[in-house]
């Protein structure tokens, strides 16, 4: 048997380590989202309880990474970049995210192949949500 991390046919929720594992990364996002001075002004975007956004984020990237489809079940559409348009989000927002993630990805014991991979796909992602120079 290959093992997961190998083997093409797994998906990024397999690999990830499934449900939990990703509860665990999507939960170490926000509360470094909500405690890293760096990362202040997207912070300021989500308000103080972010219990909602928990559960929308874990749900988009659980059909996101392969796993159960389960944001369109609950919100419709993802239209993700479309959803982020109230939001002023630029360079800055986006490197911000993505050092919430990074360090969420690291805090979490991700592989370092793994953890390459899904920063690679979520700078694209974040990118795709800029809506300001």
């Amino acid at each position: 048997m290959t093992p997961t991390h190998l083997n093409p046919q797994t998906t990024l929720y397999q690999r990830l380590g499934g449900e939990s594992r990703l509860h665990e990364l999507v939960n170490r996002f926000y509360d470094i989202m909500e405690s890293d001075p760096e990362a202040a002004d997207i912070h300021a975007m989500h308000g103080s309880d972010t219990t909602e956004i928990r559960e929308k984020l874990f749900d988009f990237l659980s059909g996101w990474m392969g796993g159960p489809v389960r944001y369109p079940q609950k919100y419709g559409p993802p239209a993700m970049r479309r959803r982020h348009l109230p939001f002023a989000i630029g360079e800055k927002e986006k490197r911000q995210w993505l050092h919430c993630m990074a360090r969420a990805m690291e805090d979490c014991g991700i592989d370092t192949e793994l953890r390459a991979h899904l920063h690679q796909a979520f700078e694209r992602t974040a990118d795709h949500f800029r809506n300001r120079p």
